[in-house]
Order: structure tokens, then sequence, then C-alpha cells
């Protein structure tokens, strides 16, 4: 499959002092989701486009790039998903969505802040980047990382295998880091962080996935399938760091 990247796109660069910077931020305020791809932009480089060259020569991979759904409209169309049957993916989805209160309308929406002014591309690559920001939530669920600090980046870590870009590995590292500084340490908080990634090699990626489908697959049997492990390192730490009153994110204050 041939792949059209707009040539107008400038030449990516990595810039480690720019992302330190949005980490800090994205530290002191994990909601704030616009550091994250700033963290992205300045830390993946040509990533992307290596990814992209790979995903279109499998025939799951070309066959989403011809697809082209649109994601976001899908997702949150919570009265179909919530018609499904008790145990599939997309109720176990919709029940998490709504429970944090999250649309993938949402999640469009932050990275739009993140287009503010620039340019904005509207080829294979695009296609691609939203595919990956669209299907975020969706790996919460399957993988059973919540949304707090340590599912966060526990979450980047698993996907990091499938994804790549270093932005992601830095982050994830990054953020377990601060909170192992403030925890105890037999929370053992990097164990998290290492199972992911572990677990993230062995299992399916969730990009080639036609999502539709997935969506109806009963929950357990789809992580079977996809060999996504229990993440029992992130469940043991959250069983001691509970005990110091954590409830999602510590902040050194």
């Amino acid at each position: 499959m041939t792949i059209n990247i707009d040539t107008n796109r400038p030449k990516a660069k990595i810039r480690p002092v720019k992302a330190m910077q949005h980490m800090k931020l994205l530290l002191a305020d994990k909601e704030d989701t616009l550091q994250v791809f700033h963290i992205m932009e300045n830390l993946n480089g040509n990533n992307s486009v290596r990814k992209l060259k790979q995903f279109v020569k499998t025939e799951k991979g070309a066959a989403r790039m011809s697809e082209r759904r649109e994601l976001p409209a899908i997702l949150d169309d919570h009265e179909a998903l919530k018609k499904l049957p008790e145990g599939t993916v997309g109720r176990a989805y919709v029940n998490f969505m709504e429970r944090e209160g999250l649309s993938a309308a949402g999640l469009v929406e932050e990275s739009e802040k993140w287009y503010d002014g620039e340019d904005r591309y509207e080829d294979d690559l695009a296609v691609y980047e939203c595919r990956m920001r669209d299907t975020h939530d969706l790996l919460h669920v399957l993988t059973g990382y919540g949304r707090d600090q340590l599912g966060e980046t526990s979450v980047l870590a698993f996907s990091h295998a499938h994804n790549g870009g270093l932005g992601n590995l830095f982050i994830a590292y990054m953020g377990a880091r601060q909170l192992a500084k403030m925890t105890p340490r037999n929370a053992k908080v990097m164990a998290s962080v290492k199972e992911a990634r572990k677990n993230g090699r062995e299992s399916l990626p969730l990009m080639h996935e036609d999502i539709v489908a997935l969506l109806r697959e009963p929950l357990e049997a789809t992580r079977k399938r996809m060999n996504i492990r229990e993440p029992l390192a992130y469940k043991y730490a959250l069983s001691h760091l509970h005990n110091v009153g954590y409830d999602g994110q510590l902040s050194a204050a």
C-alpha cells in the first residue's frame, strides 16, 4: 500500500529541553493532556512515519487505513454501546468513559489545542496519528490500567511496544519515578511500568484491530485473544498506595 505524507510537513526535531519543560507541567497536573502532545512532538522525531510504514505493510494495517473510520463518533455513541450484551468490550468501555466523565470527542478537542495556529495536514500520517489518539482510552479498558497517575504511565509503557516513540517511554518512567519518590518503597511503583512494557511486547497491537467488531466481543475473550495479561504489579502497587492516601495523583506539595 502506497502512503501519502504531505511534503509540506516540517522536518521532525528532537528537543529534550522543551520536552522536559512540558513534562514538569504534566507532572504538576496529570489532567493537562495537552502537555502529552507537546512532549511527543519534541521527543518522537520521525517515529510515527516509521511506524506508519510498518503498519501499512501488514494486512490488518492496510485494511484499517483503507477504511478511514471516524472512531470518535463510534466510540461516543453510548446509546448504541449500551445495547451490547454485558461483559462485552463496548459495555466495559462505555461504563469506563461515563464513570470517568470522558468522551472521545473531548480527547480530540484537547489535541486540537495543540494544533492552534499550526498548519493542518490531511494525509495518511494524520489518519494514523488520529487512530493512535482515539484508541487510547479503549486501551485502558483492555489492559485494566486506570486513569490514575500510575495507570496512565503504565498504559503508555504498554503501548510503547506497538506505537514506539521516546515520548511515550519518557512520560511513563518520569511519571512513575515522581510517584515512587513520594510513596513507600514496598509499593514497588516502578515494577508496574516495567511489567506493562513487557506485557505490551507480548500482546497483539490494538491499532491493527477492527474496532467496531472488537467492541462487540466479550472482554475477557478479547484479552485472551490479544494476549493482554492481568496487570499484577499495578494492582499490587495500588493496594499499598491507597494506604498512604493515594487517590490517583500525589503532589510534592
